[in-house]
């Protein structure tokens, strides 16, 4: 039996189980084959845009935690010591803008990269912040975790879907982050994430989601494939209601995740050029970006790279030492090689978190969460590079001009992307429910 396990996160809020998908029961490819006929479905509402082998994708750095956006983007160096911290800032290629000493790569890119240093939201607690930063929603409470609406992720998959299925739209990297905001909720399990569930990074990486199990061939699959075919042809022949037409056609695409070489190839990080990868940073940053570029490249519409935890109550300069250059190194490879490719204006580059950081630093060296004011990045797909939107009183406590929403931040992804803003899907309660309520794309990029 094939299965899609279930992982343990841990983060300071606790510990969240995954849900875990099992495929074969009673036939190998059941489980997949509901999410793929359910997808299907969405497809033919979408099919023009389901059908192109064109059209944008979004690769996100999701920074579970908060990253501190006053030793990041948003330097602070004429504030008192507690508040501007222990880096210093360093001139980028665009006059004017200065980033980190700890981002010398993104400062040589500058001029492809946008930041939105006005970034606001009223919650300092991780689960409700990082609900709200991924489907643009407050929602859930301590008390009340569970998710509220679609993330990002499930909207752009529902909207757009594949552009080459069978590869999956929307893709987790290592996995999907431990709250479990970067679902479908009401939108329905097939726009679910598929996750990857292994460091892109490691010697031995291989998709355990797609292996198969001991004991099982190819061999096997391909007759459990004719038998399922007519199994199926047998129950559309007794079946006057037409519910078993085409059920085959799911199954066969969930067999060819498994046994056919397209999503295979896309996700087959060692074929690359060793030279490449070394640019990209041999670390789960860079080969994670490396294989998100593989997987839009094939046809995936968003990947979301969940890193590593940047919640540095305590001693912050050694969590950044060990998380900001490879975050660094990655982006701005990233930025390099879909330049080189020709695919920058057609990739959504978007490194973003549920909060920053205090602007003055605690007892402990670290800094606590802060939603009043906060920095975000994004790159590519037609977005303007070099600019800077909004900005941070003078010590970085809250937004001096261009107050920026999670809202307006996802539609201009949104728009970015082409999905109408006017969408709306139907909720638990069959009540129609905007994709950016009161957001707005941010002029000064789009």
């Amino acid at each position: 039996m094939l299965k899609m396990n279930g992982s343990l996160y841990r983060n300071c809020s606790g510990t969240t189980r995954r849900n875990f998908l099992q495929i074969g029961v009673p036939f190998l490819g059941l489980g997949l084959a509901d999410l793929l006929r359910m997808e299907a479905r969405a497809a033919e509402v979408k099919a023009e845009a389901a059908a192109t082998t064109k059209g944008k994708s979004l690769i996100v750095f999701w920074t579970d935690g908060g990253v501190s956006q006053q030793d990041t983007w948003d330097m602070k160096p004429n504030a008192p010591s507690e508040y501007r911290g222990m880096y210093q800032p360093i001139s980028s290629n665009v006059p004017g803008i200065q980033l980190s000493e700890k981002l010398p790569y993104q400062a040589k890119v500058m001029d492809r990269l946008s930041i939105v240093r006005s970034v606001h939201h009223d919650n300092g607690i991780h689960a409700p912040s990082s609900h709200w930063m991924q489907t643009g929603y407050f929602g859930p409470t301590l008390a009340r975790n569970a998710a509220q609406k679609p993330s990002f992720g499930s909207v752009i998959s529902r909207s757009l879907g594949s552009r080459r299925p069978p590869l999956p739209a929307y893709v987790t990297i290592p996995k999907s982050e431990a709250f479990g905001y970067q679902g479908a909720v009401y939108l329905g399990k097939a726009y679910n994430p598929f996750e990857v569930g292994a460091d892109p990074n490691a010697a031995d990486f291989k998709l355990p989601n797609l292996s198969l199990a001991t004991g099982l061939t190819e061999q096997t699959i391909q007759s459990r494939r004719s038998l399922l075919k007519t199994f199926d042809t047998l129950r559309r022949d007794i079946d006057d209601s037409g519910v078993m037409e085409g059920l085959d056609t799911f199954k066969n695409q969930a067999l060819e995740m498994v046994s056919g070489d397209q999503v295979r190839a896309a996700f087959d990080i060692s074929s690359e050029d060793p030279k490449l990868r070394d640019s990209y940073g041999r670390h789960r940053y860079g080969q994670s970006a490396l294989l998100a570029r593989r997987l839009v490249e094939a046809g995936a519409r968003c990947v979301n790279i969940n890193t590593g935890n940047w919640d540095h109550h305590n001693d912050i300069a050694k969590g950044l030492e060990l998380h900001l250059p490879p975050l660094d190194q990655a982006i701005a490879a990233l930025v390099e090689d879909l330049t080189h490719r020709g695919m920058l204006d057609d990739v959504i580059i978007y490194c973003v978190c549920e909060f920053g950081r205090t602007p003055r630093m605690n007892g402990h060296a670290g800094r606590d969460h802060w939603a009043d004011c906060f920095s975000v990045l994004l790159a590519g797909g037609g977005i303007r590079g070099g600019q800077v939107v909004g900005a941070s009183e003078k010590w970085g406590g809250s937004v001096l001009e261009r107050p920026v929403t999670p809202l307006d931040l996802l539609a201009t992804i949104y728009h970015t992307l082409g999905i109408p803003l006017d969408t709306h899907f139907e909720d638990a309660s069959g009540r129609p429910t905007s994709i950016v309520g009161s957001g707005r794309p941010i002029e000064e990029l789009v």
